[in-house]
């Protein structure tokens, strides 16, 4: 919140400075009747950019979750497979990704997807390389005495993930799982590129109606870090927790 304040608070002297900019803060002003409207049409695209969001990281979570464990095989074919999908997607930008799945699968696989359908897919796979790396490093992370004592008691490979590993894994990667969250609400932005009506469109849309760039993208900013503060302070509560639930155990 102090760094909202800082934020508002330079706007404050930028907009009563003397220059040659005219503001026209009374466009996104909740005081006047148009300024509601138009705030109201700003935030017509919140629901869009958190769903898109939210579906993608689920899907990047579970593809990442499945590409980590053939990195971890003993079999050179799985590892390889892993190090050419981490790579793969991991070196495409999120960008030219989103406008390749849209314009592109109708045209090589006859697929025709909707902007929110193909943004989810493009966020997905590009994700999905980050978060492979991340279970992966997760998993190595837990002592081999662990894994051996889950296999003394007889454990399969699947329960052993199940009840051994994974749980202490998921506290360790718990915050770099966060950041991605955060990565992947900033890079719905990207998705306003093929016309999906989230926040960055809206305020698009927005500017070229009343032409006021700057009050607009700034009330943007605004939006985008109000909620991505909120994500941080979610991971933040979870991290804590997890840990108290821990040390509970532990006793």
């Amino acid at each position: 919140m102090t760094g909202v304040a800082v934020f508002l608070w330079l706007l404050i002297i930028g907009g009563c400075s003397r220059t040659a900019y005219q503001w026209g803060w009374y466009e996104v002003l909740p005081t006047t009747l148009r300024g509601t409207d138009n705030l109201m049409f700003l935030l017509g695209g919140l629901q869009l950019t958190i769903s898109l969001a939210s579906v993608s990281i689920v899907i990047s979570i579970c593809l990442g979750l499945l590409v980590a464990l053939p990195g971890l095989a003993a079999n050179r074919l799985l590892r390889g497979f892993n190090r050419v999908y981490v790579e793969t997607f991991r070196s495409v930008p999120t960008l030219v990704m989103i406008l390749w799945v849209y314009y592109g699968l109708p045209v090589v696989f006859g697929i025709s997807l909707g902007p929110f359908s193909a943004g989810v897919l493009a966020l997905a796979l590009c994700d999905s390389a980050f978060e492979a790396e991340i279970f992966r490093g997760g998993i190595q992370s837990i002592e081999r005495g662990q894994i051996e004592a889950a296999d003394a008691i007889g454990l399969g490979y699947i329960h052993k993930m199940r009840f051994v590993v994974l749980p202490q894994a998921i506290r360790r990667i718990l915050p770099p799982l966060g950041n991605q969250f955060v990565y992947m609400l900033k890079m719905s932005s990207l998705v306003s590129v093929v016309g999906l009506q989230e926040l960055t469109r809206k305020a698009n849309e927005l500017t070229v109606t009343v032409y006021r760039p700057l009050e607009i993208y700034t009330v943007l900013v605004l939006e985008y870090l109000l909620l991505i503060l909120i994500v941080s302070w979610s991971v933040r509560w979870m991290e804590n927790r997890l840990g108290s639930n821990a040390q509970v155990s532990g006793r």
